[in-house]
């Protein structure tokens, strides 16, 4: 079934260009409120609106149950749920890993396999849209936003990796995004906060950051949009979101994209601070853009539907180039089924979380676990000699909500396997005590190049316990960097349960780590290396 525009007023179609975010575990009033005025083509969940899977059911369902009471198109409900330390449902779901985690098991099928399970269960919960995956290349080691987010620094690992990951969300009848279009990976600015600058030529775009989007471009439904300024294909500098060069020059004429193009959030600074979510609306759907996304503020909510019906009414914007965006929108929706009513709880619990997708995710999980070196032979570590498992609290803090629970911490699984382990979280790096008396440590580092108090730690270790160290990073590889002295480094990529527990497998002899670097930490640690014993 497909809705025929012919019977949508302009109201309605220029509120199908919109996905909008709100707060609250049920649905908020202004959400409620757009959608029986205007029939809003989508909303999107974060972690604000998700307690658990039963929960998002049961919120999809009165969002589907508003949405139908007031006559209006089927709605897409969208996620952010990449995987690893971007997943907003979290509670009884399988976790699938992150993608640089699945970019070093050297085995594309990891990303399609997970990517599927995934799909499976949003679809299950009412989530027919999600933003993922991304495919930005991860080559600039100073990026703040992208980092482990990306499958590797290979322009042709992403590609692949990504191709399938589209491939397994959509055989699971939920719409794939690739993002951050046109290339999100070599910046050192999150566009959260400021407009990032990519100085590159066309002829470097098109060896590395447009690779993946040419290889994906004629599975995914979606393309997300990034808030980058490229002057080699626009001089004008305004980011790739509001670039008609960018978006319809590029990637609808050149790449040949048919599907929906979606800007990321309009209230992100790089947009919201320079234009507002009415500028930013109307000057995104002329560039070429399908759909809007204004993730937070019911004010801004307004402020752009008011701009698109303003600009309509002028002529700012032509109700043809409406139309065109809203027959895609329409027809992606028929073609994931999303005129299908929501299965009850009943029927779908038990496809949640069950031991067929635990052990899929596993697999894949210990697949990408990476001994990048141990000299010395300090691993695997010895069963009884007295283990000291060292956190900076920062750090420890920080990352809590990603353990998911303080019993989940790497010391707590690795005391299941030592006879004599102790786990700190060490306020002042600086003033380490008592450290004569553990035999082997184990140094646990998530980003070091964020966080001061791991560089210190890192520092006090080499200068007091050289030969007795290992470091576990359960985030960004290329922490090793910034301690190369150090004398065993494994790599896990994120801080979920799976990869702690494969972590603690690795640490003690359990499982054999057969991943691979899926970027170069230096010449001496390229792409896909791994140690392996002389």
């Amino acid at each position: 079934m497909t809705q025929d525009i012919h019977k949508l007023s302009l109201k309605e179609k220029i509120g199908q260009l919109f996905v909008f975010g709100f707060q609250g575990y049920e649905p908020a009033p202004e959400i409620l409120d757009l959608i029986e005025r205007y029939g809003v083509g989508g909303v999107i969940y974060f972690t604000r609106n998700i307690v658990d899977a039963k929960q998002v059911h049961e919120l999809s369902q009165s969002l589907n149950d508003a949405g139908r009471k007031a006559g209006r198109v089927p709605m897409f409900i969208a996620i952010d749920q990449e995987g690893g330390m971007v997943a907003r449902l979290v509670k009884g779901i399988t976790l699938t890993p992150g993608n640089m985690a699945l970019g070093a098991t050297g085995d594309a099928d990891a990303a399609g396999d997970t990517a599927r399970i995934s799909g499976e269960q949003l679809r299950a919960v009412g989530v027919n849209l999600n933003f993922a995956p991304v495919v930005d290349v991860n080559n600039n080691p100073d990026n703040p936003v992208i980092n482990v987010r990306s499958y590797g620094d290979n322009a042709e690992l992403v590609s692949e990796f990504g191709l399938a990951a589209v491939r397994g969300y959509q055989s699971a009848g939920v719409s794939a995004t690739v993002k951050h279009f046109p290339g999100h990976g070599d910046t050192n600015v999150d566009s959260h906060h400021a407009l990032a600058m990519l100085a590159h030529d066309r002829a470097r775009l098109e060896e590395i950051e447009l690779v993946p989007f040419r290889r994906t471009a004629e599975d995914a439904d979606f393309v997300m949009t990034a808030h980058v300024g490229l002057p080699a294909l626009d001089p004008s500098g305004v980011p790739s979101t509001l670039s008609k060069p960018i978006l319809t020059g590029l990637l609808r004429e050149d790449i040949g994209y048919q599907g929906i193009i979606i800007t990321d959030c309009l209230e992100m600074d790089a947009i919201d601070k320079n234009y507002g979510p009415g500028k930013g609306s109307v000057m995104a759907l002329q560039a070429g853009a399908d759909m809007v996304l204004v993730s937070h503020t019911p004010a801004k909510h307004r402020e752009a539907l008011a701009a698109v019906e303003a600009a309509v009414a002028s002529g700012e914007l032509s109700e043809e180039r409406i139309d065109a965006s809203v027959k895609r929108i329409l027809a992606a929706k028929a073609k994931r089924g999303l005129y299908e009513p929501l299965k009850p709880w009943a029927e779908i619990e038990a496809s949640l979380d069950t031991p067929e997708q635990r052990q899929v995710v596993e697999k894949w999980s210990e697949a990408s676990v990476t001994l990048v070196k141990n000299e010395g032979g300090l691993l695997p570590l010895r069963k009884e000699a007295k283990t000291l498992v060292l956190w900076p609290e920062i750090v420890a803090v920080s990352v809590a909500d990603e353990m998911l629970s303080e019993d989940g911490t790497l010391g707590a699984r690795l005391a299941h396997r030592l006879a004599d382990v102790v786990e700190r979280k060490v306020t002042d790096p600086s003033a380490l005590e008592g450290l004569e008396q553990f035999e082997q440590i184990v140094f646990v580092s998530y980003d070091a190049a964020k966080f001061a108090a791991e560089r210190a730690m890192a520092a006090k270790l080499a200068e007091l316990a050289p030969d007795r160290t290992v470091a576990v990073s359960v985030r960004n590889p290329l922490d090793l960097l910034l301690y190369p002295d150090v004398k065993a480094f494994l790599a896990v990529y994120e801080c979920r349960p799976l990869a702690l527990e494969a972590a603690a497998k690795a640490l003690t002899g359990e499982l054999a780590p057969v991943g691979r670097l899926p970027l170069r930490i230096s010449e001496q640690y390229p792409l896909g290396w791994r140690w392996q014993q002389a």
